[in-house]
C-alpha cells in the first residue's frame, strides 16, 4: 500500500483474528500457539482465536498453521483494536476577528 493512500481506507493491523482450519486440532496445541484459544467445531473444522499486535505477528501465526499441514479455510478480523481505528477529531477553523470568510 502506498503512502499516498488515505489512512481511512486501511485495515487495522492489530486486533482479534479468527483462523478456521479444516480438521480438528487438539487443545493441547494451545501452548505451541502461545496460549491462543482452540475450538474444535461440530462441522469438522477448528477455530483459532488470536489477538495479534501487528501484521508480522499474524504472518508468524499463519506460518505455524502452515507447518501443521492442515488446510486453511479462512482468516477474518473479528474484533479490531479500537485504539488503531481512532482518528483524531479535526479542529474547526474559526475566522479571526476582522477577517473575511
Amino acid at each position: 500500500m502506498s503512502d499516498s493512500q488515505s489512512s481511512a481506507g486501511r485495515q487495522p493491523e492489530s486486533g482479534t483474528y479468527e483462523i478456521r482450519l479444516a480438521g480438528h486440532l487438539d487443545k493441547r496445541w494451545a501452548s505451541w500457539f502461545d496460549g491462543l484459544r482452540i475450538t474444535p467445531q461440530a462441522d469438522g473444522t477448528t477455530v483459532l482465536l488470536a489477538q495479534v499486535v501487528d501484521q508480522a505477528a499474524l504472518h508468524g501465526l499463519l506460518h505455524k498453521v502452515r507447518d501443521l499441514n492442515l488446510p486453511l479455510i479462512s482468516v477474518a478480523l473479528v474484533d479490531p483494536d479500537p485504539s488503531r481505528l481512532a482518528q483524531p477529531t479535526p479542529t474547526p477553523c474559526r475566522p479571526t476577528p476582522g477577517s473575511t470568510p
